[in-house]
Order: C-alpha cells, then sequence, then structure tokens
C-alpha cells in the first residue's frame, strides 16, 4: 500500500501492532516520552510528506495523557505537510460526558472533537461510540465501526445453546443495540430499567421481559466499574435464567470492576480488544477477549483506496 504510514500512540501497542500485521505494513517510527516536568514529547521518526497518516490511540489507561499525545502526534504529522491526517480511537475519551444532565455540566465529548478537528484531524475512525450523535460533534468525517458482527460470530461459535438465549440490555440506552443483535439471531429480548441518583452507583433494577430457563447475554458498549452488570446479572438469575453471559465492546473495567466480577455469578464476561486486557484477564479468569484489530484493519484500508466502509457493518472481514 502506497503513500500509508501507521502511527501507534502509547496507549495500546499490541492493538496497533496487528492492525499494522494485518495490513502488512511496518509501524511509523515514533518516539513518545516525557519530559521530567511531565510534559508529553512526540518525535515523528520518518518523513510523512504528502503521505495519507493514521494513528492509533485508544482512549484507555492515562486517558489525558494519552489524549494530549495524541493531539501532538496529529499536529506534528499535519505541519510535516501529510496529505491527510485521520486518528483511530478504537474507544472514544469522554463519551459518556456528551449531554448537559444537569446545570453547569460541560459537554466534554464536544470539547474533545473541536480539540482533535484543532489539532488537524481531518478523518475519525472510531468503534461503538457511546451515543453515535458524537459522529454529528464533528464537522469532519466520523467512522464508527461496530464490534456487533465480531459479537455475533463470538455467540454462535462459544455458546452451545444461543438459539435458546435471551439478549439483555443493562439498561434503557442500550435497547436498540440489543434489539438489533436478537433480530439478528432471531431471538427474544429484554431489557433491565435502572435508575440512578449519582454516577457509577445504581439504585434499584426493574426487569421488562421474560428470562426464565434461557441463556441471558448481557449486551452493551461499555462496563468501567460494572456495578450495572454485576446487579444486572443477579437480577436475571433470581428470574429464572439459567446462565449470564455479559458482552461489552469497551472493558473499561476501574476501580473494584474485577473483584466485582469475580464474584458475580457470569460464565463469561466478553470484551473486545479496544482497550488492552492482558492485566486484567490475569486477575480474572471469566474475561474473554474478541479480538477486532481486522476490522479496524480493513477500515483503515478501505479509506486509504477510498473504498465503502458500509460492508464492515454487517460482516466481519475473513
Amino acid at each position: 500500500m502506497p503513500n500509508i504510514v501507521l502511527f501507534s500512540g502509547s496507549s495500546h501497542q499490541d492493538l496497533s501492532q496487528r492492525v499494522a500485521d494485518r495490513l502488512g505494513l511496518e509501524l511509523g517510527k515514533v518516539v513518545t516520552k516525557k519530559f521530567s516536568n511531565q510534559e508529553t514529547s512526540v518525535e515523528i521518526g520518518e518523513s510523512v510528506r504528502g503521505e495519507d497518516v493514521y494513528i492509533i490511540q485508544s482512549g484507555c489507561g492515562e486517558i489525558n495523557d494519552n489524549l494530549m499525545e495524541l493531539l501532538i502526534m496529529i499536529n506534528a504529522c499535519k505541519i510535516a505537510s501529510s496529505s491527510r491526517v485521520t486518528a483511530v480511537i478504537p474507544c472514544f475519551p469522554y463519551a459518556r460526558q456528551d449531554k448537559k444532565d444537569k446545570s453547569r455540566a460541560p459537554i466534554s465529548a464536544k470539547l474533545v472533537a473541536n480539540m482533535l478537528s484543532v489539532a488537524g484531524a481531518d478523518h475519525i475512525i472510531t468503534m461503538d461510540l457511546h451515543a453515535s450523535q458524537i459522529q454529528g460533534f464533528f464537522d469532519i468525517p466520523v467512522d464508527n465501526l461496530y464490534a456487533e458482527p465480531a459479537v455475533l460470530q463470538w455467540i454462535r461459535e462459544n455458546i452451545a445453546e444461543w438459539r435458546n438465549c435471551i439478549i439483555v440490555s443493562p439498561d434503557a440506552g442500550g435497547a436498540k443495540r440489543v434489539t438489533s443483535i436478537a433480530d439478528r439471531l432471531n431471538v427474544e429480548f429484554a431489557l433491565i430499567h435502572k435508575e440512578r441518583k449519582k454516577a457509577n452507583e445504581v439504585d434499584r433494577m426493574v426487569l421488562v421481559g421474560d428470562v426464565k430457563d434461557r441463556v441471558a447475554i448481557l449486551v452493551d458498549d461499555m462496563a468501567d466499574t460494572c456495578g450495572t452488570i454485576c446487579h444486572a446479572a443477579d437480577k436475571l438469575l433470581s428470574a429464572g435464567a439459567t446462565k449470564v453471559y455479559a458482552i461489552l465492546t469497551h472493558g473499561i473495567f476501574s476501580g473494584p470492576a474485577i473483584s466485582r466480577i469475580n464474584n458475580a455469578a457470569f460464565e463469561a464476561v466478553v470484551v473486545t480488544n479496544t482497550i488492552p486486557q492482558e492485566d486484567k484477564m490475569r486477575h480474572c479468569s471469566k474475561i474473554q477477549v474478541i479480538d477486532i484489530s481486522m476490522i479496524l484493519a480493513e477500515a483503515i484500508r478501505r479509506t486509504h483506496n477510498g473504498e465503502s466502509v458500509s460492508y464492515l457493518f454487517s460482516h466481519v472481514p475473513l
């Protein structure tokens, strides 16, 4: 592939390497380090003049440092005369701060969108945005890829009794995602209505739908402290579900998440590798990972060649 350069930020080297291998490319030379006063330093180690540049950086770990590093890398490539800079952000940072849910709340997702545009990004590739309206926060093209085809493939291959399962959304916001998966599998769906008094803490839950004697599969776009999905799992078991699986696109797993999963009654908690999971898998045997690097790689290849990306919304690239 001529005129394409792939750079990796420091947030998720493993995923970047997998994408590069899939495309048959070498990762571009870039040195990211910190000065002693904690300022981020980025040195692009090869010419990008006239090139189509892709920078892979996920919103995980030290989120603010990684975001700043991405902005600096975009800007460095932009002012080094690259023809186009695409930010590949598997897990979009600040995606949950997307509306004013109370007085004086910031809409930080919009701020991040503005920062990326001002830094010089010409195009964004991301995955399973928390709210798809975030695409409208940008004035540049945004490709919001879906993990759904890979999730469907995993369910069919790994859950023997998937024809007798029920797909459950742990909150009303994910109802659309769940109905789409349930339709594709031709099974029923249920949802759990939760009431929150403050962030990261759930008060009470109401299950809508019949899960008795079925395998329940909880599907959500992200799990952070896992309070919601662990509550939901208990609710489903007490309502008569035989087994409970959780499938999540972004496994953030911060704070007490790992101990909660270990104590909860999940058969498996399945996440994609938009966020590095090696550490967490060592501490929790229930976590399994779906590799989505081929979806990102194929999106990069199609974007670079000027082809349509919509095939990826319903198919996993071979």
